[in-house]
């Protein structure tokens, strides 16, 4: 059996897919990249201020629902993106928390060091507080968030990032003297299903959210005043003013020009009725600033192909580059027992590492969008495959090894004409672990930017659409289901059948 042709054709699929097959950008790549946070308003805001940058004629993208603010911040400083819309209030009591920034300038002066610097203040504010239903608010004659103290059996459910954030339930905590325990952290969107369903009774929302009226909720007045003001601004790298006047001239004519209301009309267009986030944003441009420009509206089709085009890329390159490296060190393990040891135990120890964590620890050094997803799926891809290598090289009788040394045969003649080919039922059932294993963890890449159908998924969620969530959901699982027999079919075309009906009784 010839086992280049079959490794060839395997480690191939990573090459076929990797990005930089694609085609080349060329002169026709996008100048800015706009980025959003993973909730609905900025998504909105990111259209918005990439529809307005190309009305200026200057091109640009949106890199959408990147997730918190920390991930935004972090990829506006490497230079992953260029301009986002923050809030006053994150900046100085997350992102620049513990300096002093509250003088007149400092803020601009603390965010320079960092080579980014403040744009138009867009003319609302978006401040946290806390909601519950109006029913429930009533029954217990709850109007201030002081009052909670009153209810230490109430449950919260916070959204995560206000979990740990320096203006959030810690901090709110502490300031109220707050004694309830049970407080869940729960994605910002779902928080709203679960108060309505009744599981819990207190949540976080942002001031300007279309599900508080549309849920009928009571905000509970900060009687405190724990929260500082949240105006929304734009952020932008220092640069593009130099790099793109002209984008700068369009955000500034945007400054100011979205209210409160406004911004809630935009958010229940989106949430409540349906509509497309680009086709709400150009719609403001036109209605509002005068600004005209076709909004980025995708078929469904067109969606699809997209994002398979996508999910297979991810997968195919990581999995091409695993089989690669995995292949040759499960070898190394089988020769070499005691390093072997070592091998096997520090791939194992990267499989413990919980995906998500994985992924966030890529941002600081390969920062956000395809490259980083490839490589934590790399690494979760090692572990099979070794594993499996070591395991059927291992296996192999004794009797076997003494006929071919007795042959004469050099070691990598063995290696290559009988413990390869004996070992193969092995190593492509490691490989069909890694493939089927990768499909579901490069769902979670769209949180860093990388596509895939991770992307529906999560928009689903956030947008409460269970038909955007199947649109991911279904295809993800159809296609490790696809891999998976393609796998079955592969080994029985290569494999020897007298080697496959060993693998099955040994099993």
């Amino acid at each position: 059996m010839k086992l280049g042709p079959v490794f060839l054709l395997i480690g191939s699929l990573g090459v076929a897919l990797a990005p930089g097959n694609a085609g080349s950008a060329g002169d026709d790549a996008p100048s800015l990249r706009i980025g959003s946070k993973n909730f609905t308003e900025n998504v909105v805001l990111g259209d918005i201020a990439t529809l307005a940058i190309r009305g200026a004629g200057v091109n640009s993208s949106h890199r959408r629902a990147l997730g918190g603010t920390r991930v935004l911040f972090d990829a506006l400083v490497a230079g992953d993106i260029d301009v986002y819309a923050e809030y006053t209030g994150t900046l100085r009591e997350e992102i620049l928390a513990g300096q002093d920034v509250a003088a007149p300038g400092a803020l601009e002066r603390a965010l320079a060091e960092r080579g980014v610097r403040l744009g138009a203040l867009l003319g609302f504010q978006n401040t946290y507080a806390l909601g519950m239903r109006e029913a429930r608010a009533a029954e217990l004659h709850l109007r201030r968030i002081s009052e909670l103290r009153r209810h230490p059996d109430l449950v919260f459910g916070f959204s995560n990032e206000f979990m740990d954030r320096g203006d959030g339930w810690p901090a709110l905590r502490d300031r109220y003297t707050l004694p309830q325990r049970n407080v869940r952290g729960i994605e910002h969107d779902l928080a709203y299903r679960g108060i309505e369903a009744g599981s819990m009774d207190v949540i976080d929302v942002y001031s300007t959210d279309a599900e508080i009226a549309y849920y009928g909720l009571r905000t509970l007045e900060d009687d405190l005043r724990h929260f500082p003001v949240y105006e929304a601004v734009w952020l932008l790298r220092a640069d593009v003013a130099e790099r793109a006047p002209a984008a700068i001239t369009a955000l500034d004519r945007v400054g100011g020009r979205i209210d409160e209301a406004a911004m809630i009309s935009m958010n229940a267009a989106v949430k409540i009725d349906g509509k497309p986030e680009s086709l709400v944003a150009s719609g403001f441009l036109r209605d509002q600033v005068g600004i005209e420009v076709a909004a980025d509206v995708e078929t469904r089709v067109h969606r699809f192909w997209r994002h398979t085009f996508e999910h297979l890329t991810l997968v195919g390159t990581s999995l091409g580059a695993a089989i690669l490296l995995a292949i040759p060190l499960g070898i190394a393990a089988a020769r070499q027992r005691r390093a072997g040891q070592v091998i096997l135990g520090t791939v194992g120890v990267v499989q413990t590492i919980p995906a998500l964590a994985l992924l966030v620890f890529m941002i600081p050094l390969l920062g956000i969008g395809g490259f980083p997803a490839v490589m934590a799926l790399f690494l979760y891809s090692l572990l099979p495959i070794v594993r499996n290598t070591y395991t059927g090289l291992t296996e192999i009788p004794l009797s076997l090894r003494e006929s071919a040394l007795a042959l004469g045969l050099p070691e990598f003649a063995r290696l290559r004409h009988v413990e390869l080919p004996m070992a193969m039922p092995s190593i492509l059932s490691g490989i069909k672990t890694s493939a089927v294993i990768n499909v579901g963890a490069a769902t979670l890449g769209a949180l860093i930017g990388a596509g895939g159908y991770g992307q529906p998924i999560l928009t689903g969620i956030r947008l409460d659409d269970m038909g955007l969530i199947l649109e991911g959901a279904v295809p993800a699982a159809a296609l490790a289901l696809l891999i998976q027999g393609g796998f079955d079919l592969l080994e029985r075309v290569v494999v020897p059948r007298g080697l496959r009906l060993r693998g099955e009784v040994s099993s």
